[in-house]
C-alpha cells in the first residue's frame, strides 16, 4: 500500500465533512468500546493477564532470535518452508514465486494487516494471478477497491446501503440480481459466491495472528470460519505474517488468546482458533501439500532494544483505535497507510518513516484512552511524544509550530514574563478565541477561561 500519510490533515477534513462515513462511525463508537466494558468487567483477572502478557512479549522480544529458529527448526522438521524477508519487496517476490512455482491462477486470502502493508493484491495481478478476498469485510473492500480502515473491522467505515449497491452492482452479473437490504441476506449472498472459490483456489494465503515457536505452529483467529478454508482447500499453504507475532509456547498464546477477543470485539473467544503445524501428513485426510511462511521484517528488527520496542508487543486487537477520539472522528482511511488510529501514529513512523508521517503522533489529544485499554500497556502517548520531538529536532515541524514551541520555551524560563503573558492570554481568551483554533470550536465548545491565570489565582490564594 502506497502511503499517503503526507496528506493526513487534509485527509482529516475531508473525513470530517463526510456525512455518510460520520454515520457510520456512530453506530461504530456505541458498539466495540461497550462489549470491552462487560467483557473485561466479567474477567476479574483481566488485569493480572495483561502483566503476563507484558511479559511474555518482552522475554520474546529479547530472545526473538533463539525463538525465529526454534520456530523455524519445528516447520521444517514437519515438511514446511519458511522464508526470511527483510523488505516488502522480498516478501511480494517470495509469496509470488511460491505461486508461479505451483501454476496458480487463482489465490484465495484470509485477511493478513502485513498483506496489505506489502501490497501482495497487486504483486499478484500484476503476476496474471487473481487473489479473492474471503474475510466478508476485505471481500467487500476488494469489490470497492478500497483499502481497510480498521485492523479488524476493515470495512466499518461503509453503510448497510452502500455494501447493498456494491453487491448489486458487482453480483447482478453473477446471477443475483435482487437487492438485499437485511445482513444476513447480504451474507448469506457473499458466503453462496466465495464457497465455490475456496475449492478452485490453487493456492490459500493467510495471516497469523501468532506463531507459536515450541510447535512450530501459525495461529487464527477469526469469526468467519473463512480462514480454516483458506487453509485447507487449495494444494498450496502460504501464511505471510511479521517476525514479532512469536510467542514460546501454546501456554503463552493462551494467555493472549483470553485478551484478543475481549479487546477486539468484546467477545469471550472469537469463533474460530485454528493451529496450523505444516502440510498434510501421510494419513491426514485434507490439507495443502505444501505449507510455507513468509516471515516479514519490514523495519521491525530496527525497533529492538530501542525506546520504541514496546510497540512490537502488540497483538493488533484495535482496541486503541475503538476508544481514539480522533480516529471515531475521522476514521481509519485519514492515517494514509495500513496501520490507523493510535497504533498507527506510532508504528507508522518507524516503518514508513517519519517524514512521510510526522503528522500521526500529532493526531492525539493525549487523553489516554489508547495506552489504558491497550491489552498489553504499549505506552502509546510516550511514543508519541519521542515522534514529536525528533520531528522537531530534524525540522521536520513546520517553521510556524516550531517557533511557537521556541516562544513557549523562552517564556517558559523566565517565570515573570511567562507570568504576565499568561495574564493577558487568559483575559484574551475570555473575550474571544483566537481564529487560529477554528479546528476545535467546529467540532465542539471552546472552554471559556475565568479570565484569570492559574498563577493569579494561586496567589490571590495565598499560595494553598
Amino acid at each position: 500500500m502506497r502511503p499517503k500519510s503526507h496528506a493526513f490533515r487534509s485527509a482529516a477534513k475531508d473525513a470530517l465533512a463526510d456525512e455518510t462515513l460520520q454515520d457510520a462511525l456512530k453506530l461504530f463508537a456505541t458498539g466495540f468500546p461497550e462489549k470491552r466494558r462487560k467483557a473485561v468487567a466479567a474477567l476479574p483477572e483481566f488485569e493480572a493477564l495483561r502483566e503476563a502478557a507484558v511479559l511474555i512479549k518482552d522475554h520474546t522480544l529479547a530472545h526473538l532470535d533463539r525463538y525465529l529458529e526454534q520456530f523455524t527448526d519445528r516447520v521444517e522438521e514437519a515438511g514446511g518452508h519458511v522464508h526470511f524477508c527483510r523488505t516488502a519487496r522480498e516478501a511480494r517476490e517470495t509469496v509470488v514465486a511460491i505461486c508461479r512455482k505451483q501454476g496458480a491462477r487463482t489465490v484465495t486470502k484470509g485477511k493478513s494487516m502485513v498483506g496489505e502493508e506489502i501490497a501482495l493484491n497487486e504483486a499478484l495481478e500484476a503476476a496474471g494471478i487473481t487473489p479473492i478476498e474471503t474475510d466478508l469485510g476485505e471481500y467487500i473492500l476488494q469489490l470497492a477497491k478500497e483499502p481497510p480502515s480498521h485492523i479488524i473491522g476493515p470495512a466499518l467505515h461503509k453503510t448497510k446501503d452502500q455494501v447493498s449497491d456494491l453487491f448489486l452492482e458487482h453480483h447482478t452479473p453473477l446471477g443475483f440480481d435482487e437487492r438485499q437490504e437485511e445482513g444476513e441476506a447480504l451474507v448469506a449472498e457473499a458466503r453462496q459466491i466465495l464457497r465455490e472459490k475456496y475449492f478452485a483456489a490453487d493456492v490459500g494465503i493467510t495471516g497469523a495472528n501468532f506463531l507459536v515457536a515450541e510447535g512450530g505452529s501459525a495461529v487464527i483467529v477469526t469469526n468467519e470460519g473463512n480462514g480454516d478454508l483458506t487453509m485447507t482447500c487449495p494444494n498450496t499453504h502460504i501464511v505471510i505474517t511479521s517476525i514479532e507475532k512469536m510467542v514460546p509456547t501454546l501456554a503463552d498464546m493462551t494467555v493472549l488468546m483470553r485478551l484478543l477477543a475481549r479487546s477486539a470485539t468484546g467477545q469471550t473467544m472469537s469463533v474460530y482458533t485454528t493451529l496450523v503445524s505444516g502440510p498434510k501428513r501421510k494419513d491426514d485426510l485434507d490439507g495443502p501439500e505444501n505449507f510455507h511462511v513468509v516471515l516479514l521484517d519490514g523495519g521491525r528488527s530496527a525497533l529492538l532494544g530501542t525506546e520504541q520496542q514496546d510497540l512490537l508487543r502488540c497483538i493488533k486487537c484495535g482496541a486503541c483505535m475503538n476508544h481514539c477520539p480522533v480516529y471515531g472522528a475521522v476514521g481509519g482511511h485519514a492515517y494514509g497507510w495500513v496501520y490507523p488510529g493510535p497504533i498507527g501514529a506510532a508504528l507508522n513512523p518507524a516503518l514508513i518513516g517519519l517524514k512521510e508521517s510526522r503528522h500521526l503522533p500529532e493526531a492525539s489529544t493525549f487523553c489516554g484512552a489508547c495506552e489504558a485499554v491497550c491489552p498489553v500497556k504499549i505506552p502509546l502517548p510516550m511514543i508519541f511524544r519521542h515522534w514529536r520531538n525528533q520531528a522537531f529536532e530534524k525540522n521536520i515541524t513546520p517553521f510556524f509550530i516550531r517557533m511557537t514551541l521556541k516562544l513557549w520555551a523562552f517564556l517558559a524560563l523566565r517565570p515573570r514574563l511567562y507570568r504576565r503573558f499568561a495574564a493577558f492570554a487568559a483575559w484574551g481568551l475570555k473575550k474571544s478565541p483566537p481564529p487560529f483554533v477554528k479546528g476545535w470550536t467546529d467540532a465542539r465548545d471552546f472552554p471559556k477561561p475565568e479570565g484569570r491565570s492559574f498563577h493569579a489565582q494561586w496567589q490571590k490564594r495565598g499560595g494553598s
